[in-house]
């Protein structure tokens, strides 16, 4: 005989997956007999629409990351420049 804890529906430990039950960007209720639209494999979507639009959205967060993380670069590269210029400026040549 089976015990009912094998078939508990959120293992513990793990993080959620979300589940079929709403559009993951409208919040829409998901019917059984409704298509359902998937993106990043576990994401449900009510329509092509909000699957779209979802996609837009991480296309535009993506760009901006990666614009962040060169911004950072950048300066990074700047200051340690920067910080090297300073120690060779504290070089003195002293005439005897």
């Amino acid at each position: 005989m089976a015990s009912a804890f094998f078939f508990d529906a959120e293992p513990l430990c793990e993080p959620s997956v979300p589940t079929l039950d709403a559009c993951a960007l409208c919040a829409k209720p998901l019917g059984r007999d409704s298509d359902i639209f998937m993106y990043r494999g576990d994401t449900p979507f009510c329509s092509e629409e909000c699957r779209h639009e979802q996609m837009q959205i991480d296309a535009i967060r993506a760009r901006q990351a990666a614009r962040s993380a060169a911004r950072r670069q950048q300066q990074q590269q700047h200051s340690s420049r920067a910080e090297s210029r300073h120690h060779e400026s504290r070089k003195v040549s002293v005439a005897t």
